[in-house]
């Protein structure tokens, strides 16, 4: 038999290795991926719909215009404008950001670029801890510690938009890091020997070169931080005074979306629910506004 012959029937043997049983399992484990994937999707167009279906009357009854820029929220009045609780919720989390934001990113260059393999084996495990203490905790925190503190620097009773500020810029702080690590873990250590062999510093390295590098993924991170922090809810309603109020200062109430949505919804009826479900859908916007940013985002990069 030529060599020709034995190639051919060496490859037609291993043809065979791939039989019926092993196609048909394979095609059950893609149509099971696939349902997964089709499940997370149907879940996301169903909760949509839902919210939706139910707060369409608020928008047919009161009207868009008087519902997203009405500046006084009092549904015993019959007043659904919700005006206030939209700037409440961009100032407790762009409040929390501003104070998070360089927490988080100064934590993931000292783990991607200082810590010796012995201490970031001790900081990371703690930083990711932070993610995993239940909301109510933080908020009991911030009202036994932090309220009491800030009341004392506002002159108030330290319910407000400071308090929120910095717990919520505690609870960003693991999404953040986690995310901006990995940014600055994916740029190439060449880069990093070019910079030591011009002769920069270790701090003019990551100042200069590592981190405009991967400010895209940072911007990224930070992104997804905000909204974790425009969709915290029990920390929020523990600590922001829950007052449906234009911001009037960093010690004075104010109230969010999600917060006065969990206030109202035990005893809401009628128009008044349907309010609170054309919250949910504003808030459900934001975080596909958030989203579809990160996305852009992430195009940029690529």
């Amino acid at each position: 038999m030529s060599t020709t012959d034995t190639s051919s029937s060496v490859a037609r043997g291993t043809l065979r290795l791939v039989s019926r049983e092993t196609q048909v399992k394979e095609w059950l484990l893609a149509s099971v991926f696939f349902a997964c994937a089709f499940v997370a999707v149907l879940a996301v167009a169903l909760i949509f719909a839902f919210v939706g279906w139910k707060a369409w009357p608020i928008f047919s009854e009161v009207g868009i215009s008087e519902f997203l820029f009405g500046r006084v929220w009092a549904s015993s009045e019959e007043l659904y404008g919700i005006l206030p609780l939209i700037q409440g919720s961009f100032v407790v989390t762009l409040g929390a950001l501003v104070i998070g934001t360089p927490l988080a990113v100064g934590t993931a260059v000292f783990l991607s670029e200082i810590a010796s393999p012995g201490v970031r084996a001790v900081v990371r495990p703690a930083v990711e801890l932070l993610a995993g203490i239940p909301s109510v905790v933080y908020g009991f925190f911030g009202v036994v510690v932090v309220r009491p503190i800030v009341g004392d620097l506002t002159g108030g009773i330290g319910f407000g938009p400071l308090t929120a500020w910095v717990i919520l810029a505690i609870m960003i702080v693991p999404t953040i890091a986690a995310l901006s690590e990995d940014a600055l873990r994916s740029i190439p250590m060449g880069i990093r020997e070019a910079s030591y062999a011009m002769g920069a510093t270790t701090w003019q390295t990551i100042r200069k070169v590592v981190v405009p590098a991967a400010k895209i993924g940072i911007i990224d991170a930070i992104i997804l931080g905000m909204g974790r922090a425009i969709g915290e809810t029990m920390a929020v309603l523990m600590l922001v005074g829950n007052a449906p109020q234009f911001f009037a200062g960093i010690g004075q109430p104010i109230s969010t979306l999600t917060s006065q949505i969990v206030m109202d919804m035990g005893y809401s009826t009628g128009t008044h629910r349907t309010a609170l479900f054309g919250m949910a859908a504003i808030l459900f916007l934001i975080s596909m506004g958030l989203v579809l940013t990160v996305r852009l985002v992430s195009r940029l990069r690529d």
